[in-house]
């Protein structure tokens, strides 16, 4: 019996050195060539594959690659910048990424024989136009790691870290109907929220009961509302607002639901929005028309249901490919622009911007998925204000780094499955899409999971965050 369980801890020790090897860990920080300054949000990736990451705001980054990858090629790649490649099992953690501007010449560009648009408005159009050669145009899915971030002026309130899988029947539908998200690891979760908010309790009533519509938070009384129902409340509208359902089947997903009633991106896209040709960049040896999105004559409306989300106007970027006019990245504001609009957005975000998106893009089999999303905005929060009459209360507040509050999601898509009998494997099952719901902790299925890398402000911020929590043990 002894032999036999001694040769049994051998085995098992085995298989776990094995599992410790089968990765490789590669770790290290994208600066630029001229300034060292690091270069945020470069794409870091095993070609022709979906192994992949994206560099932090320090520019650095840590990617898990499979041993049957060892001899395969790794790319680090940004708009603007010449390509550093290497093997895989040449890889050098100890030496930073040093990465040389590459850009081409707008007026070579733009002296060409062909009949090539060439104002920024005709060549968002002609991207919008091959859209549905672009983008994926059958079922797929998409395993990803989300980070979800709540924080006021002075440090993180929340802190949410999970793996999901989206699945997606192709840009031909429609995603209300055909887009699904299961959660299917946590990884963190922390919430430490001080909240109380009689605000977001008036709105919850007046959006999921028969109560009078004129209801305010003023007509409210505390010590008459049970906290249980004030949780249920806030837990509402942390779905209503940051739910990952609302991000992907919602207008900001600018292009895969151009199709939708009244898309952003739709047919009036230049009622909305104007489009000026900025430059052209490099990117993998590939032109890239870089074009400023600026404000239309009409104010931008995202139609939100019990929200006041009219009157903004639109600012950003747009990334296009020369070759064939696919979207590689978007940069994307909305900013208070009406008067009823400011007053809202100053008020009770402390902020006029009040939605920033950032989307970039994987070209894989010559179609474009998602690769990287971040998704910023403000949020309605009543921070450690319970009103006595005390003049202390009153100045906690109007602290306004202890009362203005903003989340921050975060999304890294890390591999594509097209494999239909995987898909409709996955379909059978129950399918969930909450990421706040609290799970237990699977330590295997994180140990090589690829995750994003924490700046050193967040680390720092992270880590004290759990010093006055500890991680879900179920």
């Amino acid at each position: 019996m002894a032999v036999f369980l001694k040769r049994l801890l051998i085995v098992v020790f085995s298989l776990y050195s094995f599992s410790t090897i089968a990765q490789t860990e590669l770790k290290n920080k994208i600066v630029d060539f001229t300034s060292f300054l690091p270069i945020e949000n470069a794409s870091v990736y095993i070609q022709n594959t979906t192994i992949g990451t994206v560099s932090n705001s320090d520019g650095k980054f840590v990617l898990s690659v499979p041993q049957e990858y060892q001899n395969d090629t790794l790319v680090v790649s940004s708009i603007g910048y010449k390509s550093f490649k290497t093997p895989v099992k040449e890889f050098d953690n100890s030496l930073e990424i040093i990465l040389e501007e590459d850009v081409a010449s707008l007026s070579e560009v733009l002296i060409v024989a062909d009949n090539r648009p060439k104002t920024g408005n005709e060549i968002v159009l002609k991207a919008i136009e091959e859209l549905p050669y672009n983008m994926p145009d059958s079922s797929y899915l998409q395993k990803g790691f989300v980070r979800h971030k709540e924080r006021n002026k002075k440090e993180f309130k929340w802190l949410v870290e999970s793996a999901i899988t989206i699945y997606d029947s192709g840009f031909y539908s429609n995603t209300a109907k055909n887009l699904k998200i299961n959660v299917d690891q946590v990884r963190k979760s922390y919430d430490l929220r001080d909240v109380d908010s009689l605000l977001t309790y008036t709105s919850y009533l007046k959006n999921t009961s028969k109560i009078s519509k004129r209801l305010s938070s003023k007509n409210l009384k505390r010590d008459t509302i049970k906290t249980t129902s004030l949780v249920k409340a806030i837990k509402w509208n942390d779905t209503r607002v940051n739910g990952l359902e609302n991000l992907f089947k919602g207008k900001l997903n600018l292009l895969r639901n151009v199709q939708n009633t009244k898309a952003l991106f739709g047919d009036d896209i230049l009622e909305r929005h104007q489009f000026k040709l900025d430059t052209v960049l490099v990117e993998n040896d590939r032109k890239i028309y870089k074009i400023k999105i600026e404000e239309g004559k009409d104010f931008v409306n995202l139609d939100t249901k019990g929200i006041f989300n009219n009157g903004f106007k639109a600012e950003g970027w747009l990334y296009i490919y020369w070759d064939t006019f696919a979207v590689k990245k978007i940069e994307y504001e909305l900013i208070a622009a009406s008067d009823a609009q400011k007053s809202r957005s100053k008020t009770l975000f402390d902020t006029y911007v009040n939605h920033k998106l950032t989307i970039s893009y994987m070209e894989y089999q010559d179609k474009m998925y998602p690769n990287y999303i971040y998704y910023e905005t403000p949020k309605l929060v009543n921070v450690g204000y319970k009103p006595t009459g005390k003049e202390e209360d009153k100045a906690v507040k109007y602290d306004r780094d202890e009362r203005y509050y903003y989340t921050v999601q975060e999304i890294l898509f890390t591999e594509i499955i097209e494999d239909q009998d995987e898909v409709q494997k996955a379909l059978s099952k129950t399918w969930d899409p909450d990421i706040f719901a609290v799970k237990p902790y699977n330590k295997e299925f994180w140990r090589n999971y690829n995750i994003l890398l924490e700046s050193e402000e967040e680390e720092k911020m992270i880590q004290d965050l759990t010093k006055r929590s500890s991680l879900f043990k179920g």
